[in-house]
């Protein structure tokens, strides 16, 4: 079946869009990735979405209004890219949405909210949509993140060492699979305070550090970076995630504080990318992996792609572009066989990875204009995935 991914992610860059060709061949997921691509958000809904995000407050009618906004320039994102991607309308699509609030208590996600009105998409295409793909986890015990873990471990699995993917968006998220099983969780910020900061920088210019080049135009600040690395997030034991929720501007801003000093832009920078570097490596270093997959819009970036390399030596670092997915596609194509997951009857995250009791199917199903006609659940669960050209 063809089935079309969409999502945006805490960076807020734009709307992800991919089409896959996916089938189950007795345990096997087979798919062809048929084209992927992002759609800009019209710069007030991205700057209303970012107002919303943490520390931001805002009413329901603001969050009303977001929420429709967001599932109709999904739809459109759809019904243009999508449509055009998978050559025609598709079976099915599978919706994130924009998530606004990850509610984490003493470490325990109580709650999620992903906006983004799936019948918005329906009405525009046609299609059955599947959505909300994060609450079934949550409501049995788990973190309801990193999503991620059901695709990396079918993918990375039986290779026969010792595989981590580490997607860099807002948040990096890393999945490591060995011959003992799976372990994924958030291991903090990627982009976000990067991005945070390059906003302010440049009085909202630009959005990101291009390339990596203001980092590498500065020096890290030791004493800066020591007070960033002494958040107790970083001490959890997996399963944990967390979001903007936790690190925003503000996060940056009270470490300054605590310097007591000025730090020059190129520093701060550097120290920030250092900050993910260094702690992207502390978690992975652990398990000792042979082989390092990154994807995400922190792909991009040379220098953070440089001081992983320096801080995971004995891992041969790699993009998901040299396995057939773009990097920029991964959690797109992550949707889709999330979706392609729930239509037949599976469920969409590994038992215990995010610390559910169980694992749950992922998402609810929005009807498109035809009555739902859902094949028969599958019988075995899939073992493996396979990337085909």
């Amino acid at each position: 079946m063809i089935v079309v991914g969409v999502g945006s992610g805490t960076s807020v860059d734009g709307i992800d869009v991919a089409a896959l060709e996916v089938e189950l061949v007795d345990v096997v997921v087979r798919l062809r990735v048929l084209g992927s691509g992002t759609v800009p958000f019209a710069d007030d809904l991205r700057e209303s979405v970012l107002g919303a995000l943490p520390p931001g407050q805002v009413g329901l009618e603001q969050v009303c209004r977001i929420d429709t906004r967001v599932g109709q320039a999904f739809a459109e994102a759809v019904a243009t890219m999508g449509v055009d991607l998978a050559g025609g309308t598709p079976d099915l699509v599978a919706s994130h949405g924009q998530t606004l609030f990850h509610d984490v208590v003493d470490g325990t996600v109580a709650g999620t909210l992903q906006v983004g009105q799936p019948a918005w998409i329906a009405e525009r295409t046609s299609a059955p949509v599947v959505s909300d793909l994060r609450v079934a986890d949550v409501a049995a015990g788990g973190q309801g993140a990193p999503l991620a873990s059901t695709w990396d471990a079918l993918w990375l699995g039986g290779r026969g060492h010792t595989c981590a993917a580490l997607n860099l968006g807002g948040i990096a998220n890393a999945t490591v699979v060995d011959a003992g099983g799976v372990l994924a969780f958030d291991t903090g910020p990627a982009n976000a305070l990067v991005d945070a900061a390059v906003a302010r920088q440049t009085a909202g210019r630009h959005r990101y550090d291009v390339d990596g080049a203001g980092a590498a135009s500065g020096s890290v600040d030791d004493e800066l970076l020591a007070i960033l690395l002494a958040d107790d997030y970083y001490e959890r034991r997996p399963p944990k995630t967390t979001g903007k929720e936790h690190f925003h501007l503000r996060h940056v801003d009270d470490a300054l504080a605590a310097v007591g000093r000025p730090v020059a832009d190129a520093d701060l920078l550097a120290t920030l990318t250092e900050l993910t570097a260094r702690t992207v490596a502390d978690a992975l270093l652990p398990h000792a992996p042979a082989e390092l997959v990154v994807s995400g819009g922190g792909a991009h970036n040379l220098t953070l792609l440089s001081r992983l390399r320096r801080a995971l030596p004995e891992a041969q670092v790699t993009t998901s572009d040299a396995h057939g997915i773009p990097v920029d596609g991964k959690e797109a194509c992550l949707f889709a066989l999330l979706g392609f997951l729930t239509w037949h009857g599976l469920p969409g995250t590994v038992p215990g990875v995010t610390g559910a009791r169980h694992a749950r199917l992922a998402g609810r199903i929005t009807p498109g204009h035809a009555p739902l006609r859902m094949p028969e659940p599958a019988a075995v669960a899939p073992t493996r995935l396979e990337v085909v050209d």
